[in-house]
């Protein structure tokens, strides 16, 4: 088979080589990739994202089996409605079902429509309605860019000056729509499962980590790493999330006349009153995808192309051992991350361990960071204590001078099983 993967990030590398390792698979080509993706046999193809029509070409011209869509962007777009009136295999939501993330009023509405537990809110496109009900409600209190922003459109609000700075930009310089949400209190954990007309098939459980610093303070980003599957978590609860949540979402889009296909990713927050969803992705998560692909003990290229035949596929997870996996990031991420730093040889000797590339550019044969997230590394464990140690036993190993990363991934779990 020959497959083309749509994006250039670090779930990309990770979609990229997983499919390599299919005994099935001849070739993986990723547009547009990155040059660190070309170390791990991955044929990048300088086509953007956006470009439908030239990927639409360059998989007829290549005969390609069938393509994956990474990024929520082309998804949003309608990448997948384009390729399927060309007549190709493709293998994500259509524009129309992609609400579930690019709109969330769209996500909110259904919730409410269809009683799955979430958050109570409004949604605002006035300024002043939106402040009054922000002091009406008191804080904390979360306010949301209602479409797209790279997982750096919420504001847990502890002040009414941050309150009324976020309304401002969205609501009276963008003239945009906020939807704002009561502060629920929890442990946040992320349950992706493959969707097609045949079922529903969970993957295993996940943690992202989004605030930039230790102790999930600071800043929002499109997340600092993440670890798979959460221990405290046990089969019983991951069954009653799909039971309450997850299957009635999929129901939900079909009883619109929106047939949801492909990954659809919860965010939940585990309250006292039982799990609530934060948000929906359209896709695999940005770094969830990096861990959960290695516990997948499938071959995902024979998975895919069963869910895209209506078939039931064969989906077998590695529940012996945990994924942990930490991003390095630019020192001034997610601030402007113009500098390019070289980066020096990262060299991995245990077979356990994985690096996927994310914001990397080439010169003269050497990687330099390019952008925010610049790769992340991971380990798999028979403990999370151990897959932790190994990563940042690594870390400190490395000459990182100019980069950042979390120190405290799984700590949170760790603390909780002891």
């Amino acid at each position: 088979m020959k497959i083309l993967v749509v994006g250039s990030g670090g779930r990309e590398h990770a979609l990229c080589k997983k499919l390599l390792q299919s005994p099935r698979v001849a070739t993986v080509f990723c547009a547009q990739g990155n040059p660190g993706m070309s170390r791990d046999g991955i044929t990048c193809v300088d086509i953007a994202e956006l470009a439908f029509a030239d990927l639409i070409t360059f998989c007829q011209k290549e005969a390609i089996d069938f393509t994956i869509v990474g990024p929520e962007l082309p998804l949003s777009r309608g990448i997948v409605d384009t390729f399927r009136a060309a007549g190709l295999a493709i293998f994500g939501p259509t524009k129309e079902a992609a609400q579930l993330e690019a709109s969330k009023s769209f996500a909110k509405e259904l919730m409410a429509k269809y009683n799955i537990p979430t958050a109570k809110f409004k949604t605002f496109t006035d300024y002043h309605f939106a402040l009054n009900y922000v002091e009406q409600q008191g804080l904390p209190i979360v306010l949301k860019e209602d479409g797209l922003a790279s997982g750096k459109g919420v504001l847990i609000a502890e002040t009414l000056s941050e309150a009324q700075q976020f309304l401002e930009k969205h609501l009276v310089t963008c003239e945009g729509k906020v939807v704002i949400e009561e502060f629920l209190v929890g442990e946040e954990c992320s349950l992706l499962a493959f969707v097609s007309e045949t079922g529903i098939y969970p993957m295993l459980t996940a943690r992202d980590h989004k605030p930039l610093y230790d102790g999930n303070h600071g800043p929002n980003t499109g997340g600092m790493g993440a670890y798979s599957p959460i221990p405290e978590l046990d089969k019983a609860a991951q069954a009653e999330i799909v039971q309450h949540i997850v299957e009635p979402t999929v129901l939900a889009m079909a009883s619109e006349g929106i047939p949801f296909t492909g990954i659809l990713y919860t965010g939940l927050i585990l309250t006292e009153t039982g799990a609530k969803v934060i948000e929906y992705n359209a896709r695999f998560g940005d770094p969830e995808a990096q861990v959960l692909l290695q516990q997948l003990d499938s071959d995902l290229a024979s998975v895919i192309e069963a869910l895209l035949q209506q078939k039931e596929p064969n989906i077998i997870w590695n529940e012996n051992e945990v994924t942990l996996g930490v991003v390095v990031a630019n020192a001034n991420y997610p601030q402007n991350c113009s500098d390019s730093i070289k980066l020096s040889p990262l060299i991995i000797e245990d077979d356990a361990m994985a690096i996927f590339y994310s914001g990397v550019c080439e010169e003269e044969g050497e990687l330099y960071s390019k952008g925010g997230r610049i790769f992340m590394v991971s380990a798999t464990k028979p403990t999370l204590l151990e897959a932790r140690e190994t990563v940042y036993d690594w870390l400190q190993q490395q000459n990182l001078a100019g980069f950042y990363y979390r120190h405290d991934l799984g700590l949170l779990s760790l603390e909780t099983i002891q």
